[in-house]
């Protein structure tokens, strides 16, 4: 109890270590289990670098210590990312605050709920358009350690793309402002003495000294959230962004206390084509043809993901704030294309958003039409509005939480839940991926961003199976080789954490891993801030925190 003693003395927050504490903090929405030591709600950013100060004070003292930091906001991660053995950090509990909307741009602390937030910059007409599926339940928070991207990410790109600044605590138990620094700016911050000009001198050369290992190593698709983003912080002479790096580096380079957005004003009018699909090798001319109309949005859900939805009607129908019975009069005609034709095989989302109603629902139909002209045997209808798609959009953003939360006696396996393939190779990898599939007795969910080619894919398994850990472990194995076969990413937007830091060495190579490694070093020297992720675990480890009977082992929830 040492240290929780001395968190006590040294924090405002609240310093939790009660049973249902440590029970809710030791699970995100992953398949891992890993029970904290304590749960800390700093009040403000001080309150984190006095948490970061006696943390690295321990591991200097003892590098042996197991003290580590986790933060956590939401716990909607599927990746396990922010389950820790030692600290955990709930951001939610007071660092949420919205401090200021000016000039197209949000300073906002990293506890906030993205509804709340959204909620507040639509009243300025601004957006993030990098919210994710599950926009109405996490946090922004999450979604810069993550890089998340969601629904507008062909258009609009992922969070990277919109962070312009981020207060981190870093290593030295203090909070950093770091930003894009350019020309004479980072001049003066490479000479300057400290801690923070150390850093930035660090990084600087191992950008510089290992250009051709950096630019091999980079991700051959636009989507990616795993790794450290080497390829995308400038040259280290002219430009370097640590903002960038600490993007998507899921607690793993220190702990981001505020953050600046870009916003972008959204087109106000929306309309939607609907294709439906009877196989997936109809994908191969559809894929070039939809991105040739440049849409807004490009999604894809199969069909269990469409049975899921009827099937849960009422659910869906609170999350439209609508009734039973105006939500199942406008699915009246899909369920006669149902009765005549079958279940469809995908179905295709494709958005267009306009200044005008008009010029909307104009796009939709022109590619509506030229779809029936060429390809006549797909099934189209055109959603003349935002309010006439919103039944399409719940389906798809609500996947996960029906199957996570209705399906008796078995439960979300999220391990190959976010990878990323070229979209021209999906016709070719997509029969290969089925192929694999099929030699397992799963019920599983496909949806995703097929415009950018990630794919999400969810089993649900029943956990007190006596092979479910030994069919996570071969299918991972196969699907990531398929995957990497393809030059794609093994997470577009979901990042590494417990379930793909083993990979993240085979996707990148040893040589880019090695620099990774470097990277954690640099802004880590005591390996406190939400250690195992991205760097430093083997299958075997994560293997262990398996939230399975048949492998749960120390981390067993009493």
């Amino acid at each position: 109890m040492r240290l929780v003693d001395e968190l006590k003395k040294r924090v405002r927050g609240e310093v939790d270590t009660s049973a249902d504490a440590l029970l809710k903090f030791s699970r995100d929405t992953s398949l891992f289990v890993v029970r904290p030591e304590v749960v800390v709600r700093p009040k403000d950013a001080e309150d984190i670098a006095s948490v970061v100060r006696l943390a690295a004070s321990q591991k200097s003292t003892d590098p042996k210590s197991h003290v580590s930091i986790t933060a956590r906001s939401a716990g909607t991660d599927m990746s396990g990312g922010p389950l820790g053995d030692s600290i955990v950090l709930d951001m939610t509990a007071h660092l949420n605050a919205l401090i200021e909307i000016k000039d197209d741009a949000a300073v906002v602390e990293p506890g906030m709920y993205f509804r709340d937030f959204d909620r507040e910059t639509q009243k300025q007409h601004l957006e993030l358009p990098s919210y994710t599926a599950s926009r109405e339940i996490n946090t922004v928070g999450g979604m810069a350690a993550n890089n998340s991207g969601g629904e507008k990410n062909l258009k609009y790109g992922k969070t990277a793309r919109y962070v312009k600044s981020l207060d981190v605590v870093l290593a030295d138990g203090n909070v950093h402002t770091l930003s894009n620094l350019t020309g004479d700016a980072l001049r003066a911050k490479l000479a300057e003495e400290g801690f923070e000009g150390e850093l930035y001198r660090r990084v600087a050369a191992l950008i510089k000294n290992h250009t051709d290992i950096i630019a091999a190593g980079k991700p051959q698709v636009e989507k990616n959230s795993s790794g450290y983003a080497l390829w995308d912080i400038g040259d280290g002479v002219e430009s370097l962004n640590l903002a960038r790096l600490m993007v998507g580096a899921q607690g793993t380079l220190g702990i981001i206390t505020k953050i600046k957005f870009a916003l972008v004003k959204p087109k106000p009018f929306a309309a939607m084509t609907v294709l439906f699909l009877d196989s997936i090798a109809e994908l191969g001319p559809i894929v070039p043809q939809v991105l040739m109309s440049e849409p807004d949005s490009f999604e894809s859900y199969d069909d269990n993901t469409f049975k899921l939805g009827i099937k849960y009607f009422p659910e869906l129908a609170a999350q439209m704030k609508t009734s039973m019975v105006t939500l199942g009069l406008s699915f009246i005609p899909e369920a006669w294309m149902m009765l005549t034709g079958g279940v469809p095989k995908l179905v295709l989302l494709v958005e267009f958003r306009a200044d005008t109603q008009d010029e909307a629902f104009e796009k939709a139909m022109d590619l509506a039409d030229e779809i029936k002209q060429t390809q006549p045997h797909i099934g189209v209808r055109v959603a003349k509005n935002a309010d006439a798609a919103k039944k399409y959009w719940a389906i798809r953003r609500e996947s996960f939480n029906l199957l996570r939360k209705k399906v008796r006696g078995k439960r979300t396996a999220p391990f190959i839940d976010d990878f990323v393939v070229p979209p021209a190779s999906m016709p070719e990898f997509l029969p290969k991926l089925q192929e694999i599939l099929s030699h397992y007795d799963l019920m599983y969910t496909i949806a995703g961003h097929v415009g950018d080619g990630n794919f999400h894919i969810i089993p649900l398994m029943d956990p007190k199976l006596p092979d479910a850990g030994k069919i996570i472990d071969e299918l991972s194995h196969k699907v990531y080789d398929l995957v990497l076969s393809y030059h794609g990413s093994i997470t577009g937007e979901h990042n590494d954490g417990l379930v793909r830091t083993p990979y993240v060495q085979q996707m990148f190579g040893r040589e880019m891993y090695a620099l990774f490694v470097q990277i954690k070093q640099i802004f880590d020297p005591f390996n406190i801030f939400n250690p195992g992720k991205k760097v430093g675990l083997t299958y075997s480890d994560a293997f262990a925190k398996l939230d399975l009977p048949s492998v749960r082992t120390t981390n067993e929830i009493k």
